[in-house]
């Protein structure tokens, strides 16, 4: 998010909303069709228009015909970004993909590389359209309309895409064509709200990710929508007390979810610090009570483990009784429990001690930008690890039979444990923004 935005936002919530929230853009150099809006490699992003690339995007457009949106398209060797301001809430976004007389192949992240679409491919001459459902969401925090408080962001949030009322969407792979994108408000989708640390946030840089910026590639698109208010650092008494928590209660409708998962930096000394057994469950138990009387569901989230093996090749627990702690207050509280500590013990031992290593961010020096040292974190994923977590809630959903089960994509395979995808196979074309700073926490 851009400085200016903070600004914009205020102004608007004050205000109020004046600016298009349906958009139809077509992309290329031909003559947009009756109700689109034209975007040429020239149509960069200002506060007057509302929309276009961001300042420095490389891209062309090709010319095959002037008829209809799909007789041109924009494309760039390197991925691209282009950005619509728009009141926060939840938008379908249907994606006219590929060429009339080429192939092509494009994946798309929304705001900070949150993976919507993954390696859409067209034959030649074939032209697809995909949707997708993506939360937007500002810092201000409204009751009834007006302007009651606000979220305390970091600072480092400020440059992210997250937080602000622009849209903003990647595109990327080896070959991405965008002939138009067609944006329209969703009030009636269910919304799953995120509340958690690191290991869930979207994590705005490469090769930092969560498993929560991957979540959205499996969910049923025009039903629901992944709402990630998870950040880095966070523990609950910091979450509920920046006015995070808040946020998901002005935004939050009956018949929508929360999930919970916190532990790393809850269990550490200091003014944020609860205890396993006693404040953090209670803690945990105001959430769940108040998640409730909103109509809302909440799902507890174990965390997953840290990276850490004993001489006999297992996972050694560096958590504590957090883990547990919430097994005993999902139990205690009549809630789901997701136990993705579980699964992530068995994920690190299946690859073993050397190859788990591919799952999280280690790398050579020199590797990134700005990166001199070698990387060596064995809390938070690169793409490859945050996507079989994804999996693995995703998974653990459907063999609970979970109503969440619905919203869950028909075609989207079996993710075990015990049996991950190689990390050799994984496909993940990397984004443009790149940070080897460590996120907060560990």
């Amino acid at each position: 998010m851009k400085p200016f935005y903070i600004i914009a936002a205020l102004l608007t919530g004050f205000l109020g909303y004046s600016q298009i929230d349906s958009y139809k853009f077509d992309f290329g150099s031909g003559r947009a069709p009756k109700g689109y809006l034209n975007v040429t490699p020239q149509t960069i992003y200002s506060e007057q228009t509302g929309y276009g690339f961001e300042p420095g995007t490389m891209v062309e457009a090709v010319t095959h015909e002037d008829k209809n949106v799909t007789s041109d398209f924009i494309t760039g060797k390197q991925p691209f970004y282009f950005s619509v301001r728009l009141p926060e809430g939840n938008y379908d976004v249907k994606i006219i993909l590929g060429d009339i007389r080429g192939t092509s192949a494009t994946t798309v992240r929304a705001e900070s590389r949150r993976l919507m679409l993954e390696n859409v491919k067209t034959t030649w001459g074939n032209i697809t359209e995909q949707t997708f459902t993506v939360h937007l969401r500002d810092s201000l925090i409204r009751e009834k309309g007006k302007v009651a408080d606000q979220v305390r962001l970091k600072k480092n949030e400020n440059r992210n895409f997250h937080w602000d009322n622009v849209l903003t969407l990647e595109f990327n792979d080896s070959l991405p064509k965008i002939c138009a994108i067609e944006i329209t408000p969703n009030k009636k989708a269910t919304t799953i709200f995120l509340a958690g640390d690191s290991t869930v946030c979207d994590q705005p840089g490469e090769p930092y990710a969560s498993w929560g910026q991957m979540f959205p590639v499996f969910l049923v698109p025009g039903k629901v929508a992944l709402a990630n208010y998870a950040e880095s650092g966070e523990t609950l008494k910091a979450f509920e007390n920046e006015k995070r928590l808040a946020k998901i209660w002005s935004m939050a409708k009956p018949g929508d979810y929360l999930f919970i998962e916190f532990t790393h930096n809850d269990q550490k000394d200091g003014p944020n610090h609860l205890d396993a057994n006693t404040t953090f469950k209670d803690k945990v138990k105001e959430w769940i009570a108040e998640a409730k009387k909103r109509g809302m569901v909440p799902v507890l989230v174990t965390s997953t483990h840290r990276r850490k093996f004993d001489a006999e090749g297992h996972i050694e627990n560096t958590l504590l009784d957090y883990p547990e702690a919430l097994r005993q207050t999902a139990k205690e509280t009549g809630v789901a429990l997701i136990d993705l500590n579980a699964f992530s013990k068995t994920f690190y031992e299946a690859l073993g001690v050397e190859d788990s290593k591919k799952s999280l961010v280690h790398y050579p020096a020199n590797t990134y930008p700005n990166q001199p040292k070698a990387l060596e974190d064995n809390t938070h994923f690169n793409p490859y690890g945050a996507y079989q977590l994804a999996g693995y809630v995703m998974e653990n959903i459907r063999a609970q039979k979970l109503p969440l089960a619905k919203f869950i994509k028909k075609e989207v395979p079996v993710f075990n444990p015990a049996k991950p995808t190689p990390p050799a196979t994984f496909y993940w074309p990397q984004s443009g923004a790149k940070n080897s700073r460590k996120p907060d926490g560990n």
